[in-house]
């Protein structure tokens, strides 16, 4: 099997890269994001348990996660947002490996899939796939875009703190065995993504 795990620092295009695949290729793409806020969803015993350290002053009115309300807590205190991911880590990774013995069973040896993990290396998730592709832009590409992102409700402070609370995105890269510069246009990235699925398929 062909296990692709996408990874890159926040804002740094794993989102575009992953649209791009699901628009162009026939693979299943997985995200870590969305299994991540499944975790969290009412009712959740993830949720629960959250509740029951922080109160409830980290939900919405509607039992929801107030997620800007906890991202204040976890992007100011390393050892709180270790603590969250520890509750949050284990969930994602079931349903990865869940996904990945469906798969096998499914299509065999000759599968191919995407796993869209921006904590890849964090959350000790490597084992997982089979190879790593890793998006990277300039520092400076890499905040305004966070910025931009949040329609200007973070600083730039605020956008470097959660850019900080990553490993170093230079350091992803020395792991990573396909690396999309995604500085440039967005041609040349589909261009590199196109390669990296041709160089061993």
């Amino acid at each position: 099997m062909r296990l692709i795990g996408l990874t890159g620092g926040i804002s740094t295009g794993k989102t575009t890269v992953s649209n791009y695949l699901a628009e162009m290729y026939p693979f299943p793409i997985w995200d870590a994001d969305v299994y991540s806020r499944q975790a969290v969803q009412p009712n959740s015993p993830v949720l629960q348990t959250l509740v029951r350290r922080y109160g409830t002053g980290i939900l919405l009115s509607d039992g929801s996660l107030n997620r800007s309300q906890l991202g204040n807590i976890i992007f100011n205190s390393l050892t709180e947002r270790h603590w969250v991911e520890k509750q949050i880590h284990p969930v994602v990774r079931d349903r990865f490996s869940d996904n990945i013995t469906k798969l096998q069973y499914e299509a065999g040896k000759n599968a191919t899939a995407i796993l869209v993990i921006p904590l890849l290396f964090e959350a000790k998730m490597t084992d997982l796939v089979t190879e790593i592709w890793v998006i990277s832009c300039s520092p400076p590409q890499q905040q305004l875009r966070l910025i931009q992102r949040s329609n200007g409700s973070l600083s730039a402070k605020q956008a470097q703190a959660r850019i900080d609370s990553q490993m170093p995105l230079e350091q992803k890269c020395k792991m990573a065995d396909v690396i999309l510069d995604n500085s440039s246009t967005l041609e040349e990235l589909w261009q590199q993504v196109d390669d990296a699925i041709a160089r061993t398929s």
